[in-house]
């Protein structure tokens, strides 16, 4: 997606010497310099004040940089390789700051600022860098060195984490290469911005940013396993498979990358969908969490599916090839127009996996076939600095049927265009079957519904998507209204509006009063019986050895046993030891 940082930039100006030197701007983010007979300097301040994964954020506790939105290009000459020096701000503003990157140290003590190196803009903009007090800790896995520097919290129990991880790292690298083991490069960072709500991912080729709620993290004396720890775990998990599936395998149309406009694939459900798929499997398989544990995230993946009226309209590869223009600037249709290609490309990724296994007896599955992706694509095609070779090649765009069958052995013919290409719903409830797997769908509550999902702003009810087909769309209500009253009485929030439906059955019909902008809106609703399926996976009594080939049967590290965790001091200042 392009994301227009050039906008950030307050001032530019050049010199060579002392001598100024004149900038046209030619584009929304192209200057050029007349011919010069010295080096050329160029200066400029960019604003950073973006706190996500994407862009640069900087302020007096930190300074977090994707390189993409701080560094200029130079073109023609984005393949030289360059050097970048970060210079330390004031003692007073940066006291104990340290820097955690990728990016190898030319001249640059460990963690230290200084001059890194990178081997061309494209390596520049794929290692983030953090600055600031955060806390370090390393653990071993898959044959490389791992830091976990985490900014903004500092009562993190990073040997816990670093366990757990490391489990996650070492089962990964074991799906790529069950030879060897070993993760494609020497040394990975887990860049981590703790916030009070947050939550983000972005991969990169040997390092991943992470955002997340800091009481995701788990804490000195957490006895079991949180919600929000294990959804941590399935974003590192998820960052940490895409370098190989993204970093170094990739859709044809991506190699080389071309950073000036946007590139179009129909292949993202496999890219994102089957790392969305993976992540969460992986942490089952390398024992993280549990079996139950697992099929509870799974049902939660297959309930949000299900509530997409957007799945009956849009495919994955429609999804996938729409990313830039409607996933990526979703409004208050998007639930009616598009469905997620990480989500469904997901369960497509399950279904596909699930039917290899079956037909094979358990002989074959999606392994392989991400097994022989990453020889092709991605392996024989990287120097041993973990770049590129000369000659990589991408996954074409009509390739992966072929890589499916010869994989597997398996032909999935046109059911597998139908699941890629159609808008019908999964049957996965036939496909868990033959795993001893049940699963059922249930209302979340018995309470009609209008079929619309609702907002608080401020002391406002206010519709941000009026489902289509449902009671409001039919109504006339639409995104944007203020809800009211209903039926003569007051409504201020989701509860007591539920509360009043909660007396009313499907068919009935009620009065809805709302604000349309500055005009009042009376409408008659006809309710509808609830629409919203919850997935509920059950397993049967006897043991299954399809199931323990897909799930894996790992035994659960203990909460408190011992790990490998490397901890250098924390600089961030102590805050209390937070309860559970």
């Amino acid at each position: 997606m392009i994301r227009e940082f050039a906008r950030h930039i307050v001032s530019i100006s050049a010199r060579v010497g002392a001598r100024a030197i004149g900038l046209e701007k030619n584009d929304k983010h192209t200057w050029r310099a007349a011919p010069t007979d010295g080096p050329l300097t160029v200066e400029y301040t960019v604003y950073a004040w973006d706190l996500s994964v994407r862009a640069a954020h900087f302020d007096a506790s930190h300074c977090f940089i994707n390189a993409t939105s701080v560094c200029l290009q130079v073109v023609g000459q984005d393949h030289l390789p360059c050097t970048v020096e970060l210079l330390a701000p004031p003692a007073q503003h940066a006291s104990g700051w340290r820097v955690a990157t990728t990016l190898p140290r030319a001249g640059a003590k460990p963690y230290g600022f200084g001059r890194y190196r990178s081997a061309d803009y494209d390596a520049l903009a794929d290692h983030p860098i953090e600055m600031g007090r955060f806390s370090l800790s390393t653990f071993d896995a898959a044959g490389a060195s791992h830091d976990l520097a985490i900014t903004g919290v500092s009562d993190v129990d990073h040997a816990r984490l670093g366990r757990d991880l490391s489990a996650v790292c070492a089962a990964q690298a074991a799906l790529f290469e069950p030879r060897t083991k070993r993760a494609p490069f020497e040394r990975y960072l887990f860049l981590t911005s703790a916030v009070g709500e947050g939550y983000g991912g972005l991969e990169h080729r040997d390092s991943t940013a992470l955002l997340c709620s800091r009481n995701d993290l788990p804490w000195q004396g957490m006895q079991s396993m949180t919600d929000g720890y294990r959804t941590f775990l399935g974003l590192a998990s998820h960052e940490y498979f895409h370098a190989w599936h993204v970093k170094r395998i990739k859709p044809a149309v991506f190699v080389p990358y071309d950073l000036t406009r946007e590139v179009h694939t129909r292949l993202l459900w496999i890219f994102e969908g089957f790392t969305s798929y993976y992540d969460d499997l992986m942490l089952v398989r390398s024992g993280v969490i549990s079996e139950q544990e697992y099929l509870t995230l799974l049902g939660r993946s297959i309930s949000g599916v299900l509530r997409g009226p957007g799945r009956h309209v849009q495919s994955v590869a429609d999804s996938s090839f729409d990313a830039w223009s409607k996933y990526y600037r979703q409004d208050e249709n998007s639930p009616n127009s598009i469905v997620s290609y990480y989500a469904k490309g997901a369960l497509v990724a399950m279904a596909i996996d699930l039917s290899v296994r079956a037909r094979t007896a358990g002989r074959a599955s999606l392994d392989d076939v991400m097994r022989l992706m990453w020889t092709r694509y991605g392996r024989d095609f990287y120097a041993a600095n973990g770049g590129p070779g000369l000659d990589q090649r991408g996954v074409p765009e009509d390739g992966f049927a072929g890589l499916l069958r010869e994989a597997t052995g398996v032909s999935l013919g046109t059911t597998l265009s139908t699941w890629v290409n159609g808008t019908g719903d999964l049957p996965l409830a036939r496909l868990l079957a033959p795993f001893g797997i049940n699963l059922a769908l249930a209302a979340t509550d018995s309470t009609p519904t209008l079929g619309m999902r609702m907002a608080q702003r401020g002391a406002d009810l206010t519709v941000a998507t009026a489902f289509s087909g449902g009671a409001a769309h039919r109504a006339g209500l639409s995104a944007g209204d203020v809800v009211v009253a209903c039926d003569g009485l007051r409504v201020n929030s989701e509860a007591s509006l539920k509360a009043l439906l909660s007396r009313r059955k499907a068919g009935q019909q009620v009065r809805l009063i709302a604000f349309r902008r500055d005009e009042l809106v009376e409408v008659d609703a006809t309710l509808d019986a609830p629409a919203y399926a919850e997935a509920r996976l059950t397993v049967d009594a006897n043991t299954h050895a399809l199931r323990e080939g897909w799930l894996g049967k790992r035994r659960r590290p203990a909460a408190n046993a011992g790990g490998a965790v490397r901890q250098t001091a924390a600089a961030t200042p102590g805050q209390g030891r937070r309860r559970a």
